[in-house]
């Protein structure tokens, strides 16, 4: 029992010691030092131009590009299962952690040397408006660029007419990527809701 109370003193006589280190700054001295820090400027500030993050991929000769917000993953080839009868730019199925994700080659139109598959898939997802699913398609991708963050209105409007589900271009690296539509690209590529 007395060696509780010791320790006890002990440690409240600790406490009471404990020096705490001084202020390194006097009243007067943190006063001239907010004096000289400037203010704000939340009109400058609001003035800017918004930003936005794109993960930019190749598929065949083109870059693409999609807004990260829309991109889930991106995942190595997987095993694919074919569909059979399906349409030429529906690649197959794969199973993606117990779900079933269509994969499109949006490169098709180049014809795709045969048994060249591509190296990667780019899981993008769509959530559909008045229904609790998401609509989710993997993109065939032979070569996975990066992200890059641009400027609102440093993307351009023009786009090829022969590719309607782009909605822009976007300049990186001195090069442009077509700015992919996801809604725009699962109606040209219908593909199978599973």
């Amino acid at each position: 029992m007395d060696d509780l109370i010791a320790k006890q003193n002990t440690a409240a006589g600790n406490a009471a010691n404990h020096q705490f280190p001084a202020a390194d700054y006097e009243l007067g001295e943190l006063l001239e030092v907010s004096e000289s820090i400037e203010p704000l400027d939340f009109e400058s500030a609001s003035a800017r131009v918004p930003e936005s993050q794109y993960c930019v991929f190749r598929a065949g000769r083109e870059r693409f590009c999609l807004s990260v917000l829309s991109v889930e993953e991106v995942v190595d080839w997987p095993p694919m299962t074919r569909i059979p009868l399906g349409p030429s730019f529906l690649m197959g199925v794969f199973n993606l952690r117990g779900s079933i994700v269509p994969l499109v080659d949006i490169a098709f139109t180049e014809g795709r040397r045969t048994g060249l598959l591509p190296r990667h898939v780019v899981v993008a997802s769509l959530g559909e408006e008045g229904n609790a699913g998401t609509v989710r398609v993997g993109i065939a991708a032979d070569e996975v660029i990066g992200t890059y963050t641009a400027a609102d209105d440093s993307l351009l409007d023009q786009v090829p007419s022969e590719i309607p589900h782009c909605r822009g271009m976007l300049r990186h690296d001195d090069r442009l990527a077509l700015v992919l539509d996801l809604k725009k690209l699962i109606e040209v590529f219908p593909v199978p809701i599973i």
